[in-house]
Parts: structure tokens; sequence; C-alpha cells
């Protein structure tokens, strides 16, 4: 017989036969994520500094890296992107309304900087897509690190707020504890497996992760068995938010995300079929469109980690998110001044000894000049890391 290795480092059962309701707001039956990934510029290019052209993602499917030369086919399908693609599905989202989140790689918007003006006014969500779109799998952790460290830089300088999420896409096998370990992102996207949002702890870290998709994603029609017209894009999107939403309405409904490159769906014979299917989700009331942030937080409320949220083993921003509101209600400030209030508890340092009630109180207490044995205090902490509220006396 096989034998298993107790340190195997994959989940292979995950939520298992008992999935958990996910209380959706407004008990919506399904939450429907649309992603607008910004590559165009960041990609492999030797006026970039690499060593060949791009072969990714693009109308020459097949396509090989052109070493030390320029590929300049290729430049100019990516130069669509930015140039046409980015702005007809801006407008297809704006006309009706509709959140998105953004996948942006920093290099690539830094060379559209009007474009990344039209995100911040629709208020879209934008998330890092690391600072190059280049294959990470040779970098040492050093390197990818720097990297990560750049693109939030770059894109805080940008946009005017940090990114809260992270998909790095071209990953290495380093990528995740890496961004656990960064400390500034309330969810990481570099996962497709499976349909809820789920808790992983590594690092030393609790971290987030809100699985990002491959399969309802326009890029199938860029690789070979893909989609080749935009009726097989929208039946396909049709049949995922179907199925989900009737999983839904028994309490099972996941998340639905489509994946979108400016540069491919952003044509207009595929775009046709994206504005079909916006419109359908549209048609059904019960659809929870909104952002991989919106989604992050409500899970992070409403579904902690098993046993509760541990501070010696939270990141800055989790740490702020779980623990600003209670400032804010202890203080009687607004929610950005406890979120501070939280960030000063977080930088004075939090060992193992923070996992208890009397060290967090008492810290929480100084915070906010209230006293640790405020049964407000008492009962949102206790709740918060995971023990039973104690009984009325």
């Amino acid at each position: 017989m096989f034998d298993l290795d107790q340190d195997y480092p994959r989940d292979m059962v995950g939520y298992g036969r008992h999935r958990p309701d996910p209380r959706w707001p407004e008990n919506k039956r399904v939450a429907v994520q649309f992603v607008v990934n910004y590559e165009e510029g960041g990609e492999n290019c030797v006026l970039h500094g690499d060593a060949a052209s791009e072969a990714f993602l693009s109308e020459i499917v097949g396509a090989l890296p052109w070493p030390g030369r320029r590929h300049a086919n290729m430049e100019s399908l990516y130069e669509y992107g930015a140039r046409a693609g980015f702005w007809r599905l801006w407008r297809a989202f704006t006309r009706r309304n509709l959140p998105v989140t953004v996948f942006g790689v920093a290099s690539a918007m830094q060379r559209n900087t009007e474009a990344v003006s039209a995100m911040v006014e629709a208020g879209w969500e934008i998330a890092s897509h690391g600072l190059r779109w280049i294959d990470y799998r040779d970098h040492s952790p050093e390197a990818e690190r720097a990297d990560l460290d750049a693109a939030v830089a770059l894109q805080t300088a940008l946009t005017g707020n940090r990114p809260l999420g992270l998909y790095q896409g071209r990953t290495s096998a380093n990528t995740v504890a890496l961004a656990a370990a960064e400390g500034g992102f309330l969810y990481l996207a570099d996962s497709y497996a499976d349909d809820l949002p789920y808790w992983i702890l590594t690092g030393g870290r609790q971290q987030l992760v809100v699985p990002y998709t491959l399969d309802a994603n326009d890029m199938r029609f860029a690789t070979p068995q893909g989609f080749n017209s935009g009726d097989q894009f929208f039946a396909y999107l049709k049949d995922t938010f179907d199925v989900l939403y009737r999983e839904g309405g028994m309490r099972h409904g996941g998340i639905m995300s489509v994946g979108l490159h400016c540069r491919l769906v952003g044509r207009p014979g595929r775009t046709a079929a994206l504005e079909r299917f916006l419109d359908y989700v549209g048609d059904h009331p019960d659809a929870w469109v909104t952002t991989r942030l919106d989604i992050a937080r409500h899970w992070i409320a409403a579904h902690p980690p098993h046993g509760g949220y541990r501070p010696s083993r939270m990141g800055r921003a989790l740490f702020r998110e779980v623990f600003g509101a209670l400032c804010a209600d202890l203080s009687g400030r607004s929610i950005d001044e406890g979120a501070a209030m939280a960030e000063r508890v977080y930088a004075d340092g939090l060992g193992p000894q923070a996992d208890t009630h009397p060290d967090l109180a008492r810290r929480f207490a100084e915070a906010t000049r209230t006293s640790a044995d405020n049964p407000r205090l008492r009962d949102r902490l206790d709740a918060r890391l995971g023990r039973s509220p104690r009984p009325a006396v």
C-alpha cells in the first residue's frame, strides 16, 4: 500500500461534503466577480531588459520567444489592449455601473496613467498583478520579494492606495508564502482550488485565499482547444452562472470569477459576447456582482479561520480589518481612526501572548483609553479569538 506522507503540503479535502453557507449579503445566491487583467506594457520585451520577446496569451497561439529580438507583431497585439481594448471594456462596465477588480501589473499601469485614472474614477478595485507580467518560476525568493515590494510601492504612488489583493499569475513556488509574509494583503488569488474563499496557514500567517479561474476566462481564446467564437464564450459563462445560481438556492452558492484581458475580450467580436453575459447576469437580482475585495471583507467578517483569529499569526492588513471597527466602537472615533489605532497596536509587536484574552484586552484598553473589563471589549474579543461568549451575569 502507498505510504501517505503525513506532512503532505497540499489540501485535497477542503470543505468536503459540508460546504458552508456563504451567507452572501442580502441573501444573494451567488457572488459574481469580473477581473480585468491590465498587463500591456509589463510583458517580456527586450526594450524592458528581457532576454526575449513575449510568447504568452495573444492572437499568435503557440508563439515562441524571439531571443534578443523585438517581435513587432506581438508588441502590437499587446499595444491593442492598452490603446483600444481597455477602453471598450471600461465603457461596457461603466455604462452598466458594474463593479470591477483590476489585476494591475504595476509597470504596465505606469505606461498608461490615463487608464489608471479611469479605473480610479470608476471606483474599481485595483489589486496587484505584480511588478512585471513575466514568469517568476526561476526567480530567487529574494528577487521575487524585491519585485513584490516594488510593485506595491509603485501602485500606491500611481493610485493613491496600496493594493489589498494580489494575483501574481506567473508564479513561483514561493509566491504565496512571500505574499503572506509581506502582511499587507487581505487576500491572495493565486489559486484555482475552490469556488469559495478559504483560509491557509503559511509562513506562520493566517491568510485568506479568494480563488481565481482559468476556465471562465477569455484566455481560452488564445490557447489550443479554447473558445473560437463569442457564442462559445457566452455559453460557457452562462452555464457556469446557472449552476452556481441553482446551488445558491440550496445555500451552497459560490463565487463566479470571470477573467478578462484587454487585448483578448477587448476585440469587438468578443466584447459582444461579454456584454450579452453582463446583461444576462443583470436579469438575475439575486446575483451579487461585486469586487474581490468586498468578497474578502465579507468572508473575514462572516467566516473566520477555524479556531478563531490568532493575532500573532495575522498580517497587519488582516489585523487592521478585524480589529479596526472594535477600536472605533470603543473609542467613539471614526472607522478610519479606529483602524489607525489597531495598526498602532499591531506595530507594538504581537507575540504569542497577544493570542490570550487578557493581554489583548490590555493592549486595546490602552489604545482606546477604556477599561480592560469593558463588556463590549470582552465579548467582541471573545468572538474574534474563537471563544464562546461568557454567560451574562
